[in-house]
């Protein structure tokens, strides 16, 4: 039997080391990166809030800047009313005599003379007008009613078509088409200042300035008369009276004899109502 044969022993592998550590470190790798990440969550959204608050005060600066520029334009819009509205309310008696002349003509009806103007927009190419029924009373008194209208050289014939003795009114009819002058809604009032457009004495567009002076009772139920003190002559009659906005308040009557400075006129509301021309 062979002898034991003695030597080293021959030691056995050793065991795996257990992965504690490694277990230990991933675990402290991943806390350290969730706090990492909830830290950045938390920067982020506290920047994103406050870029929201900046959003929302931009927002709220914007809309209070455009309240205060559309409050600015309001007041703009209203100072450039009230401006037009003075503007409206000088007296300008040369724009005034240029929008009307062009309105107002010479009337030749028989053997007198006076002034008639256009009334109101043209109609199938005729026109109507306004003058003093005295100075048609001759030709209406013989039933020719045919008169001749003078204007910047030019002459036209014109028919009266209807009269108001009383108020001293006469209506016109033309077949032409005249620009007609706009007329007053409401009643002149004392001390208003108007312009008068007529041919005294057959001088063609004269015109005189002056105000409105009182209003007088008409006689035998007449209208009551627009007294003013703006010089008239002869010539004047069937003229019109303006007010400072350009329309027509009355038509030239006549004067006081032997006296300055007191006209009457016959107010254009009358003729308004009775033949429904304006």
């Amino acid at each position: 039997m062979p002898a034991p044969v003695s030597g080293p022993a021959v030691s056995a592998a050793p065991a795996a080391p257990k992965p504690r550590r490694a277990g230990f470190v991933l675990a402290t790798i991943a806390i350290l990166v969730t706090l990492g990440l909830g830290a950045v969550v938390i920067v982020q959204s506290r920047q994103i809030s406050d870029l929201r608050g900046d959003l929302d005060q931009a927002r709220a600066e914007s809309g209070n800047a455009q309240a205060s520029d559309d409050q600015r334009l309001d007041s703009l819009e209203g100072q450039v009313t009230q401006l037009g509205e003075q503007a409206d309310q000088v007296f300008d008696p040369q724009a005034v005599a240029a929008a009307v002349l062009p309105s107002v003509f010479r009337i030749t009806a028989g053997k007198l003379t006076g002034t008639a103007f256009a009334v109101g927009s043209p109609r199938s190419g005729s026109s109507r007008l306004l003058t003093a029924y005295h100075v048609v009373q001759e030709v209406w008194g013989r039933g020719a009613n045919t008169v001749q209208l003078e204007r910047d050289g030019e002459t036209y014939s014109a028919t009266v078509t209807d009269v108001d003795p009383g108020n001293d009114i006469a209506v016109l009819s033309a077949p032409f088409e005249f620009a007609g002058l706009a007329t007053a809604t409401e009643p002149v009032k004392s001390g208003q200042q108007i312009v008068v457009v007529g041919s005294p004495l057959g001088l063609t567009d004269s015109v005189t300035v002056g105000v409105v002076s009182a209003f007088r009772k008409g006689e035998a139920g007449a209208a009551d008369l627009i007294q003013f003190d703006a010089s008239i002559n002869p010539g004047n009659s069937g003229g019109p009276v303006v007010n400072t906005s350009k329309q027509v308040v009355g038509i030239a009557s006549l004067k006081a004899r032997d006296a300055e400075g007191i006209g009457l006129a016959t107010p254009i509301q009358t003729a308004c109502a009775k033949f429904r021309v304006c």
